[in-house]
């Protein structure tokens, strides 16, 4: 259970160093290869994390399995030297997992995110392994140790599965959380001068969100007037959901779609 612990431990300090640089790259401002900026490398980062859990999980799973199945292997000594230092482990994690909840709730880094979740799922195998180690000297009950490897692995897995399904929406251009996309219709909805929307559509990209809206407006009003509320309306959807990248087409009230136009 140690070990399984250590083996996640490394691997957390390999994927957070690769998060670090991912993050770094993906604050790059846009350029005229890519228009849209860097962000998506976050969710590239994130699927690798999700590999990298996958492997270690399959790892450990394996290491337990053969050790239930082997008579011969060494039990663990030395129990409570084993407990201090998980202990030591749970505290500095948990301090961890709490401020990685603040940035996430304060950037929406997926990258932060993922790694956050992946580090409130050790906290449940550290405690498992220490259960594990009282339970081998206070019973002698020796085998309780791969079957917390075993659940340290499963546990692993899917928090995997979550982390690289979400990159993965991601990158295939999911769109947005139906809470925000209902916020952002909201805001449209009741906004002084704006008569009607449609075509909302929103696209995730790492921790920015691609908003494309249709709204409209008195066709009589002069073009400076128009500006004027489109503007204003993006400022308010950027104030509510800061990670927004907004864009904004304005409509006569009534226009038709004209006949030659291929798209719906």
């Amino acid at each position: 259970a140690v070990a399984a612990t250590l083996a996640d431990s490394a691997l957390d300090l390999m994927v957070s160093l690769a998060g670090l640089t991912a993050i770094a790259y993906a604050a790059k401002p846009a350029d005229d290869d890519h228009n849209f900026g860097h962000t998506s490398a976050e969710d590239l980062a994130a699927l690798g994390q999700s590999l990298f859990i996958l492997v270690s999980a399959g790892v450990i799973a394996v290491a337990a399995v053969l050790r239930l199945l082997d008579d011969t292997v060494t039990m663990p000594e030395r129990e409570g030297l084993g407990i201090a230092v998980l202990v030591f482990s749970i505290f500095v994690t948990s301090g961890l997992v709490v401020w990685q909840r603040h940035v996430v709730r304060s950037t929406g880094n997926k990258v932060v995110q993922a790694d956050s979740l992946h580090y409130i799922g050790d906290l449940i195998p550290n405690v498992g392994a220490i259960l594990a180690l009282w339970a081998s000297a206070a019973l002698g009950i020796h085998q309780v140790d791969s079957v917390v490897a075993l659940a340290a692995a499963a546990f692993l897995a899917f928090g995997a599965w979550r982390i690289g399904k979400a990159a993965w929406d991601a990158l295939m251009d999911r769109q947005a959380d139906p809470e925000m996309i209902e916020g952002i219709a909201a805001i449209a909805r009741d906004f002084e001068g704006v008569q009607g929307f449609h075509d909302l559509k929103t696209r995730v990209a790492g921790s920015k969100v691609f908003v494309n809206l249709h709204i409209e407006l008195d066709g009589a009003q002069t073009l400076d007037s128009a500006h004027a509320i489109g503007a204003a309306l993006r400022r308010a959807i950027v104030a509510a959901y800061p990670q927004a990248d907004v864009l904004i087409h304005k409509d006569p009230v009534g226009v038709q779609p004209h006949p030659d136009d291929p798209r719906p």
